[in-house]
């Protein structure tokens, strides 16, 4: 249930990600106009997290946080499905990111406390809902951009949510207590402060909390400048485009358990840094390919260790955190992805403006780069 909840999230997501070169073309868009939909998307996310981080573990009420979110992000996407206004639409894929990132500290919590011996295993289950939603929303999306408006594409986009929000609502929170509920008095607003500010004073934490957040920067660029690079650059049509992002997510299907579970075995640093030097080795190769077979092969490469260690990232924090913080830990690392991801399709469009697509994706390497040699500074430590 909660790998369809994830999923729904991510439908949402990547029905706007198919959207974007449309909007662009039917709006009259530049392609800063156009990043900014992520931008913002990524920016209303950085400040979900962390208020949502706080109430998951001051509250302890996970799932009702998840059910709230996904309604929200229904809401958001019935709504830029029936405006044309630049600026309604631009404030709705914020509600989107927000919904989007607030699911993230209450599911994390849930499954880390539940699963604590086999977390990576448990939190590739749950990535695997993320990458059927990224998968299949871009194929949906751009086989209806066929027949249907954009518009009518956008609406269909809150269906998946709106069942996994009653999903959660009828089979989870009636049975979910909140803090205090066992005569205890809960966390008090001291004791969350004191153990946010350790947080933000661990080495280890901090390094894997940027780790996470350059790899969502390059994967936030990569999203928002593929379809793109498709469609302006290689000429193809949607239905390519959609396909094209559905094969990435495929790739992820497969890594991601076989990742969670080898991590729980040899530990998370050799997964993460092997998977995050293909990567930067897979986005490169992306701008020397022209025949549509070698382009299918290094996308499918490049999904399959892209999204790998998007669960093994996450068992890490958990295991170097205290289970009273697992949902403010989540929210710290959403938070900065959020920022990063945001600053991502801005750059990448200003880029793009003024020296080409190509250029973009050198840039997004370079990103992952960074990132696999902050993976290589995170100290070593035991788990909690």
């Amino acid at each position: 249930m909660m790998s369809f909840g994830h999923g729904a999230t991510h439908w949402i997501a990547g029905t706007l990600y198919i959207l974007l070169p449309v909007l662009k073309e039917q709006l009259g868009l530049s392609y800063v106009e156009a990043g900014l939909f992520l931008s913002v998307f990524h920016a209303c996310a950085f400040g979900a997290n962390f208020i949502s981080g706080y109430a998951v573990d001051v509250s302890g009420r996970r799932v009702l946080l998840q059910v709230v979110a996904l309604a929200a992000g229904a809401l958001a996407i019935v709504v830029f499905g029936m405006s044309s206004v630049y600026l309604l639409l631009i404030a709705m894929a914020g509600m989107m990111g927000a919904s989007n990132q607030a699911w993230h500290p209450g599911a994390l919590a849930y499954l880390s406390a539940r699963y604590p011996r086999n977390r990576g295993y448990a939190l590739s289950i749950h990535a695997i809902g993320a990458n059927i939603g990224d998968a299949l929303a871009p194929m949906v999306a751009g086989a209806l951009l066929v027949w249907a408006s954009w518009q009518t594409t956008a609406m269909v986009g809150a269906v998946p949510a709106l069942l996994a929000a009653l999903v959660l609502a009828v089979a989870l929170l009636p049975s979910e207590k909140p803090n205090g509920a066992d005569g205890s008095t809960g966390m008090s607003a001291r004791s969350y402060v004191a153990g946010y500010w350790a947080l933000l004073r661990d080495r280890a934490v901090i390094g894997l909390t940027l780790t996470a957040g350059f790899r969502t920067m390059a994967q936030a660029g990569l999203f928002a400048f593929l379809p793109l690079y498709i469609a302006d650059v290689m000429g193809r049509g949607t239905v390519f485009m959609g396909t094209a992002l559905m094969l990435i997510q495929v790739g992820g299907i497969v890594a991601a358990p076989l990742a969670g579970v080898w991590s729980d075995r040899v530990g998370r640093r050799p997964i993460v840094f092997g998977a995050l030097a293909i990567s930067t080795l897979a986005i490169f190769l992306l701008t020397l390919v022209n025949d549509q077979t070698l382009f299918v092969v290094c996308i499918s490469l490049l999904g399959f260790f892209l999204f790998a260690i998007r669960p093994v990232v996450q068992s890490w924090m958990m295991d170097l955190v205290p289970p009273s913080f697992a949902g403010s830990a989540t929210s710290m690392m959403f938070g900065v992805q959020s920022v990063l991801g945001a600053l991502a399709p801005f750059i990448g469009g200003v880029i793009a403006d003024r020296f080409g697509l190509l250029a973009v994706f050198y840039m997004l390497a370079g990103i992952m780069l960074l990132a696999n040699l902050l993976a290589l500074l995170v100290p070593k430590r035991e788990a909690q």
